[in-house]
């Protein structure tokens, strides 16, 4: 895994959809943010789309993305380094208008081969291919590498056609599959937490870990994005390229260095060992209201809540369930992952102490921006007799000196595709066994079960989990960092 360092090759970044919500909330401010800190030095960012724009039109569009999402004020002075890195080529003006542009791009950064070209696909999914080939056209493969948003694929067969086709212009190692949930700074303190500390890897296994929580719900509904929706679902949506990919993090074998092809490759050994994901094993979920929206049937089966138990089978976690769920219009926001304990014998403690009244000692992980952790265990009551209460150990990112350095999502993914390093990214191989698995689900789903907005889901959860429980809700919530600050 790289450290966060400057991009070494002056760089030609071509944003497709650059006019879209995902370019204006977080890829232009992402630049900006990655520009400002010296990490991203020698480039130019070229902006298409289907918008008839001029460079004065487009630099206005992105200040004005700047402003609403970035952070700080956006000054004039401050505005005219990155805006001079700026400009804009519509669709409409065509291949020899892009290349053209491209080309003008890297004589400024004084040409030759040392120049590389990024080109971020921030188009929709039946877009991706038609870009692809774009680029061939363009002449513009050479020393570059794509960045492709998901979904990849709907089921196994169309993940083996979209892969196979994209495979016949780019090369595996030149394709980004962004996850920006693995881009998360908590997501990568797994892995040092797990591997940097002798503490807790002889732990790390079925011998002493009794379940694991992977929770991902959402507040937000769907407006405006129903029409993906019908066709996508929170299984694909979510599971496969999200919570999928932070259960390998969780789960995998200790690679030989913490680079990208030994990464990819424990991940792998992972969706590989993984049980095929059974209807039986999973609830489906349809908030009440979502039907009969614009472009959903009233006999709409999509789902927009899914709970399921995924089991690994290999000498790590045999027996050990892993429990996954996401959902829209759900109580609370969070992203969670959440390690329950085996529970020690505990009949030597007296009746009415309250020792194990409160679950198992739990190791949780909150995936958050500034992220933190937290280490759950009983402890002695002070005072007199055998009076025990759940106690914890916090820490969070903002506890440290070096807090202001933390990238968001995108603009570490941006910076590590620019540098070639894979470590956070999907390949091709994982996606396909990822599908693979699914099968049976996708083939025969279990119907949709309504569920109220502002709750947990479906009922059936709970019969899913049990006899554990979910950790969301929280009984006790994360400590304040700033218990003064009122």
């Amino acid at each position: 895994m790289s450290t966060v360092e400057s991009v070494a090759h002056p760089h030609v970044i071509v944003l497709f959809g650059a006019t879209g919500d995902l370019a204006r909330r977080k890829l232009l401010p992402g630049l900006l943010r990655l520009t400002e800190s010296d990490l991203l030095n020698d480039a130019r960012i070229i902006g298409t789309s289907m918008e008839d724009l001029d460079d004065e039109q487009f630099d206005k569009l992105a200040r004005a993305a700047c402003e609403e999402f970035g952070k700080g004020d956006i000054t004039d002075e401050r505005w005219a380094p990155f805006s001079a890195l700026l400009s804009y080529v519509p669709q409409s003006a065509g291949n020899d208008a892009v290349a053209a542009r491209v080309h003008e791009a890297e004589k400024e950064l004084g040409g030759g081969e040392d120049v590389r070209r990024l080109h971020y696909l921030s188009v929709p999914p039946k877009a991706a291919l038609d870009v692809v080939h774009q680029l061939e056209a363009c002449d513009l493969v050479a020393r570059s590498r794509i960045v492709m948003e998901k979904p990849f694929g709907t089921d196994l067969a169309s993940a083996v056609a979209l892969n196979a086709e994209l495979h016949e212009v780019f090369a595996e190692d030149q394709i980004f599959r962004i996850d920006h949930f693995l881009g998360k700074e908590a997501a990568q303190n797994i892995l040092a937490f797990r591997f940097a500390n002798g503490l807790f890897e002889p732990i790390w296994n079925r011998n002493f870990i009794d379940h694991v929580q992977i929770d991902v719900p959402e507040m937000l509904g769907l407006e405006g994005r129903t029409k993906f929706y019908e066709t996508t679902g929170a299984y694909r949506d979510m599971v496969v390229t999200h919570l999928m990919q932070v259960l390998a993090f969780m789960a995998m074998e200790p690679p030989t260095t913490l680079t990208p092809g030994p990464i990819s490759d424990e991940k792998l050994k992972v969706f590989r060992s993984m049980r095929p994901i059974e209807p039986h094993n999973v609830v489906r979920g349809q908030y009440t209201g979502y039907r009969g929206k614009e472009e959903v049937s009233d006999y709409s089966d999509t789902e927009t809540f899914i709970a399921m138990k995924v089991e690994i089978d290999n000498w790590r976690w045999a027996g050990v369930p892993f429990f996954l769920r996401t959902g829209k219009k759900l109580a609370e926001g969070a992203r969670i992952i959440s390690i329950a304990f085996k529970e020690p014998p505990l009949t030597m403690f007296p009746s009415g102490s309250n020792v194990g009244t409160q679950g198992p000692d739990h190791l949780t992980f909150d995936l958050a921006d500034q992220s933190k952790m937290s280490l759950s265990f009983y402890g002695k009551r002070p005072g007199p007799g055998m009076q025990l209460e759940k106690l914890s150990m916090q820490f969070a990112t903002h506890d440290t000196q070096s807090s202001g350095a933390v990238l968001e999502a995108y603009e570490r993914l941006i910076l590590d595709a620019m540098k070639g390093d894979h470590t956070l990214f999907t390949t091709a191989a994982g996606i396909e066994t990822l599908w693979e698995k699914s099968t049976p689900l996708l083939t025969s789903p279990p119907p949709v079960r309504a569920y109220a907005p502002g709750s947990w889901g479906p009922n059936a959860i709970h019969q899913l989990i049990a006899p554990h429980a979910w950790r969301l809700p929280f009984e006790r919530s994360w400590r304040d960092p700033n218990p003064n600050s009122s």
